[in-house]
Parts: C-alpha cells; sequence; structure tokens
C-alpha cells in the first residue's frame, strides 16, 4: 500500500497540473485563434467575405493548395520508398541515407531557399542553361514547388520507418513463399498495415506544405497574384496595413490548420482502435509485439 500511495500524486497536484496545462493551452493556443477571427469579422461578415474574394487571394489560395497537391505525390512515394529500403534491407548507407532524409528537419527553410536560387537563379549553376531554354525556375511555380517539396519530403519517410521496422518482414516473406508477386505483396500487405501511418504522414505533410514560409518567400519573387501563396499574402497585406485583408487570409490559413487537426486526431484514434482490436486477440505474452500482432492478424 505504500508503495502505491508513493506512485499516485495526491488530487490537488493533478488539478494544479490540469489547470496550468489549460492556462497554457488557453494562452497561447486558443486565444491567439480567438483573436485571429476577431479581427478578420471587425468590420463585418461583408467587409470579410470582400477580403477573400479579392482576386489576389483567390489566387494565393489557389496557389497554396496546388503546392500542397504538387508535393504530396511525391512526398508519398519517396516516403514509403525509403522507409521500404531502411525497414526491409541492410545496405552500405543506410545511416547516410537516415542522415538525408533528416536534413530538411535541420536546414533552416530560407537556406533551403536560397540553395535553389544558388542552382536555378539567373546567375547558379544551370542559370545559363535554363535561362538558352527558356525554362523558369526561379520566382515561378516550379521554384515554388520543389522548395515545398524539400521541406515536407521528410514527413512521411519519418512516420512509416519505425512503424514498418516494428511490423518486421514476416508478412511479405510469408507472402512470397506462397507466390505472391512484389506488386501483390505491396498492395495486399505491406499497404494495408502502413495505411494508417502513412495518412498521418500524409497530413502532416499536407500541412507543413500549406503553411511553408521561409523556403518559398526566398524563390517566389512575391509577384502579387501569381506566386504568392497564402503566407506570402498575409504578410504582404499586414505590411500594407491592409487589417481585415491579412487577418481574413490568416483566418483561411488558420481554419485548413483546425481540419489538418480534426483529421489527425480521427486517424491517431483509428490507429489506436486497430492496433487494440489486433492485442485483443493475442494472448498476453504476445500483445507487446507489433510484428506478431501483424501476422497473427493476416
Amino acid at each position: 500500500m505504500t508503495a502505491r500511495r508513493a506512485t499516485v500524486e495526491p488530487a490537488w497536484v493533478r488539478r494544479l497540473l490540469i489547470a496550468i496545462a489549460l492556462a497554457f493551452l488557453f494562452f497561447f493556443l486558443v486565444l491567439p485563434l480567438a483573436a485571429v477571427f476577431w479581427e478578420a469579422f471587425a468590420q463585418g461578415a461583408a467587409a470579410y467575405w470582400d477580403a477573400l474574394r479579392d482576386s489576389e487571394s483567390r489566387s494565393a489560395m489557389a496557389l497554396t493548395l496546388t503546392l500542397a497537391a504538387l508535393a504530396l505525390p511525391f512526398n508519398i512515394a519517396f516516403g514509403v520508398a525509403a522507409a521500404w529500403a531502411i525497414a526491409k534491407f541492410e545496405f552500405r548507407g543506410k545511416s547516410l541515407l537516415i542522415t538525408l532524409i533528416d536534413l530538411p528537419f535541420a536546414v533552416s527553410p530560407v537556406v533551403a531557399g536560397l540553395m535553389f536560387i544558388i542552382l536555378f537563379g539567373a546567375n547558379g549553376y544551370f542559370g545559363a542553361w535554363l535561362a538558352a531554354h527558356e525554362i523558369k525556375i526561379v520566382f515561378a511555380v516550379p521554384g515554388m514547388a520543389l522548395a515545398t517539396l524539400f521541406v515536407t519530403f521528410p514527413f512521411v519517410a519519418r512516420e512509416l520507418i519505425p512503424l514498418m521496422q516494428a511490423q518486421g518482414r514476416e508478412e511479405e516473406e510469408a507472402a512470397v513463399s506462397l507466390g505472391a508477386s512484389g506488386w501483390q505483396m505491396f498492395f495486399r500487405v505491406t499497404l494495408p498495415n502502413i495505411k494508417w501511418g502513412l495518412m498521418y504522414g500524409v497530413i502532416l505533410a499536407n500541412a507543413r506544405a500549406m503553411g511553408e514560409f521561409g523556403a518559398v518567400s526566398v524563390v517566389s519573387g512575391h509577384v502579387r497574384g501569381e506566386t504568392n501563396t497564402l503566407p506570402l499574402h498575409v504578410e504582404i497585406l499586414y505590411n500594407e496595413y491592409n487589417q481585415i485583408g491579412a487577418f481574413a487570409a490568416a483566418s483561411v490559413l488558420a481554419l485548413l490548420g483546425l481540419v489538418t487537426l480534426v483529421a489527425k486526431t480521427v486517424v491517431e484514434w483509428r490507429m489506436r482502435r486497430e492496433t487494440e482490436a489486433l492485442n485483443a486477440d493475442l494472448p498476453p505474452e504476445r500483445i507487446d509485439t507489433p510484428a506478431a500482432a501483424a501476422t497473427e492478424h493476416s
């Protein structure tokens, strides 16, 4: 009994910790979000909708969604391929590949944008060749897509690598031994096992793509109505003291963030439910073994 009491906090400690956490969330999350929407509607709903119907605002929203849509297929393909290679095979340079995947987390987005300027700018390594062939990358949508892809590509891979490592290779080896081809093994065995982790990584990558500022700002050129995403549009409007326009655009970003949060919560809930369902079918000594759980489920 004494040992049990030593590991249980008093009720007032729990209430104090909960109160501190709620206060922190209120002042640093709920209150700033509420302030954004309050300022956006400060002059009424009509002014808010007029700001969003502005041609530059619509262009910024369309470009933001376009860049996210362009980056996600590459993120999915690279993330699944990299996670499969790292989790399922042993090869020389494996540690280097893992380090390179983490590189965008360590490099400032502004530096990432400058890298593309050095490569594809007018005075860059490939600038003369691109100009001779009338190909424009920097200060255009292609450069912005490359910058977005650079800052977002680790998310899917980093979500899938530990998941696939935990699952092991038993199911894939069993499928091959039963005569399944490589594609059959992937679509019928591997993909069902990683689907929720893949969706989680896609949600995180999509959120980063829509909210990216630094790298995109460097390579965009800030051409109004052409190369301004929503974050860049918010900055320009705020610097011009267009409060309603700036906060209206910011409210759209906040709504996208809230939608992303809801989607993330749903995926986490589904992952937890599926894990609990798998564990419920196993004897107690095997519940803590994810690979064994996946094998038993198959």
